[in-house]
């Protein structure tokens, strides 16, 4: 969508004249290193050329005014920064970006002039492709150039972590927010969640596509299921910090997990940290060979990643195992695994240029075949972090 059609958008709900302020915040896809970012490790993702669209407009009084013009029947839901900050359950999708202000206002930068805004978004609904991460980041950029607050993308990812953590209550990592925020065309990023280093890596697929295979599972269980996965983490790693000086599961080499693993003493939780620790050096043995231009060892990588994500981790389900196991018979898919917190959502796949269409078709086929109804796919590109537009 161009700025031009977005603010013609806003106009048809809010009224012509003002200052409008315009913003894209992308979703993003992780190549590898799933649920590794709470846990210490490495991630591996990159921004999309689907995403959010912001248009925004200053009020003279302390209303704010979201409309979604992906949920219309909604309509304009109203909140106050005042007398409605608090998370309101009974107000769906604004919890996301009023969760930004509240957090702007926990950071010392409140807010007294509320603010019209219309949203729109390219991102599939409930895919795992990081849809509240994009709806936070946007936020913040929004709150920027209407107030005139000067937060860099870095600290707005952080926001956005905050948020989602102590506003809307998912016990999210840093990655997603990050990805958002920090995203540059053809390149994926190379992130230590635990120190927040980083590095962009080119990602050269020449002859080749990124191709996104949405499940559309509802995702149900993902929020609470995700929490428990976490703490199921956090648990094994109290149980090795009796005996190794480690802050984090992705600190450890596969060798020392291995010679301490007898200190976990719960199977389900020594497969979980198993999972945290082997998806970690995995990312980082990715982007090596990412970098050494061997994308046929960097799928395989991919392919292991959703084995591990199966078994140990238990997130996938039988969407999306359908999806990577259909996917990896395919003459010219490269890699596939599921991306995202898992439950549904998303898988990703690199595929050869002459394979694309065969890939969507046949997977496409057994999938409705065996789950009963269709899967969505997109070809995707990666493209910039969250900006102004112009």
């Amino acid at each position: 969508m161009d700025r031009t059609k977005l603010i013609r958008e806003f106009e048809k709900i809010y009224g012509a004249g003002g200052e409008i302020v315009t913003v894209f915040s992308p979703g993003r896809v992780n190549l590898i290193g799933e649920h590794t970012d709470y846990n210490g490790g490495h991630v591996f993702p990159c921004a999309l050329t689907i995403g959010t669209y912001y248009a925004a407009r200053k009020r003279e009084d302390t209303k704010v005014h979201f409309y979604s013009g992906n949920f219309p029947r909604q309509g304009v839901v109203e909140r106050d920064i005042v007398s409605d900050l608090p998370f309101n359950p009974k107000k769906g999708f604004s919890n996301y970006p009023m969760g930004m202000v509240w957090t702007y206002a926990e950071h010392g930068m409140k807010i007294d002039r509320g603010f019209d805004v219309y949203i729109f978004g390219t991102i599939p609904n409930a895919s795992g492709l990081s849809s509240s991460a994009s709806i936070e980041v946007g936020m913040g950029k929004v709150l920027n150039e209407l107030y005139g607050f000067a937060v860099p993308n870095l600290d707005i990812a952080l926001y956005g972590q905050f948020s989602e953590n102590r506003y809307n209550g998912v016990n999210c990592g840093i990655m997603d927010q990050f990805a958002v925020a920090m995203g540059k065309k053809d390149c994926a990023m190379f992130l230590d969640t635990a120190t927040l280093q980083y590095e962009y890596a080119p990602v050269r697929l020449e002859g080749m596509k990124i191709v996104i295979s949405c499940t559309n599972k509802k995702r149900g269980l993902a929020d609470s299921k995700y929490n428990e996965r976490r703490s199921e983490c956090e648990t094994a790693l109290s149980e090795l910090q009796k005996e190794l000086p480690i802050q984090a599961l992705g600190e450890l080499t596969e060798e020392e997990f291995e010679a301490h693993k007898d200190l976990i003493k719960s199977e389900v939780r020594y497969r979980r940290a198993r999972h945290a620790v082997y998806e970690n050096r995995r990312t980082i043995k990715a982007v090596e060979l990412l970098k050494a231009g061997d994308i046929e060892a960097f799928g395989k990588l991919m392919n292991e990643s959703h084995l591990s994500t199966k078994d140990d981790y238990e997130v996938t389900g039988i969407e999306l195992d359908t999806i990577a196991e259909e996917s990896w018979k395919i003459d010219g898919c490269i890699g596939a695994r599921m991306t995202g917190a898992g439950f549904g959502g998303c898988a990703v796949a690199i595929v050869k240029d002459e394979a694309v269409e065969n890939y969507i078709h046949t997977v496409g086929e057994k999938y409705k075949a065996k789950i009963g109804y269709a899967a969505d796919f997109y070809v995707v590109e990666i493209g910039d972090g969250t900006y102004v537009m112009s």
